[in-house]
């Protein structure tokens, strides 16, 4: 069966972000991830993710962008609860589920209101199983009641995916057949926040601009808070209200999209946009290696080295997040660099 032809991708009509005195859905605090590389307590640490606050309001979209290696896989991670936080509190609904283990949350209540689709539904898909039985597998593990079959039929239409095709095992599904298992998968326990990781960066471009389109619908049907993974700039630019801006564990920059776009703060952020085909901006180099993220200068900038506005002082000085002036108070930029 082929794809659907793709439509003209635009941002998705009657969403709002919400006000930003409301209580945020989910919200972490210092959150922090060390991997330690090797045995005692000399042993060298690399820092995946390093004292970042973030807060998703309910209905919002944001999304989480970096090169690889900056840490947004992990950070999801820690979120969705499939990872450990070395320091730091995670927030869900007014409850702190941070000090849960990774393992006792996968049992939890809470389990099914925090949904992950995965970057790649090839390899996130059991060849063992059918379409069916991987949209049924949550449902039947978080024991959620009901007609189980059912259910998956009727989330199974919600995303496109025709009766016919339940029945076939992953290799006998296309690309995009596959995105839209994953996603029904992550739907059926009817989440409250999907946490999408670069869900159609596997995908031919034709097929990408659909399921972004069926991404977009179901958060404006079902009224759901996506952070949205990607190295797409312009799929960032049109279905999110917020952007959180990465750089070696860090947050070194976070606003309004349209803000963050068109009058970026911070220097890793202008190169970011810049790179962006057909932005019409002036490239900006950046010189130098990336600082490694094992044992980090705590007194540094982590992207000193490599800024062309950077000096001597910010060597010397570990840059935190302050509103940009004259713009919204949500867009704040971690520069030393910055006026005010």
């Amino acid at each position: 069966m082929r794809e659907p032809a793709a439509p003209e991708l635009s941002p998705p009509a009657g969403t709002v972000a919400a006000a930003p005195a409301e209580a945020p859905l989910i919200a972490a605090t210092g959150l922090s991830k060390r991997f330690p590389l090797g045995s005692g307590k000399r042993a060298p640490v690399l820092h995946a993710v390093d004292a970042v606050d973030l807060a998703l309001r309910r209905g919002e979209s944001v999304g989480l962008v970096g090169e690889s290696g900056c840490g947004k896989s992990t950070l999801s991670r820690l979120l969705a609860r499939l990872l450990d936080p070395t320091e730091g509190t995670i927030s869900f609904e007014g409850r702190d589920i941070g000090t849960i283990p990774a393992r006792a949350f996968a049992t939890s209540g809470t389990r099914g209101k925090i949904q992950l689709v995965f970057q790649d539904a090839t390899d996130s898909l059991d060849p063992r199983q059918t379409a069916r039985q991987a949209i049924a597998e949550p449902l039947l593990r978080l024991g959620i009641a009901g007609d189980v079959d059912e259910r998956v039929r009727r989330v199974a239409d919600e995303v496109g995916l025709p009766p016919e095709l339940l029945g076939r095992w992953p290799h006998q599904l296309s690309g995009g057949q596959r995105a839209r298992v994953g996603i029904a998968r992550a739907l059926a326990p009817e989440p409250s926040l999907l946490i999408l990781d670069e869900p159609t960066a596997a995908l031919d471009v034709s097929v990408q601009a659909v399921v972004l389109q069926l991404l977009a619908r179901l958060r404006r049907e079902r009224g759901l808070t996506y952070l949205f993974v990607s190295h797409d700039l312009n799929v960032v630019r049109l279905l999110c209200d917020r952007v959180v801006v990465m750089y070696l564990g860090r947050v070194v920059e976070e606003g309004p999209a349209a803000q963050v776009f068109d009058a970026p703060g911070h220097p890793y952020t202008r190169a970011l946009i810049s790179a962006i085909p057909g932005s019409g901006r002036a490239p900006v180099p950046l010189a130098g290696e990336v600082r490694s993220p094992i044992d980090p200068d705590p007194a540094a900038c982590r992207f000193h080295g490599r800024c062309p506005d950077g000096d001597a002082a910010c060597a010397k000085a570990m840059p935190r997040l302050r509103a940009v002036p004259g713009s919204s108070p949500l867009h704040r930029v971690a520069c030393l660099k910055m006026p005010g």
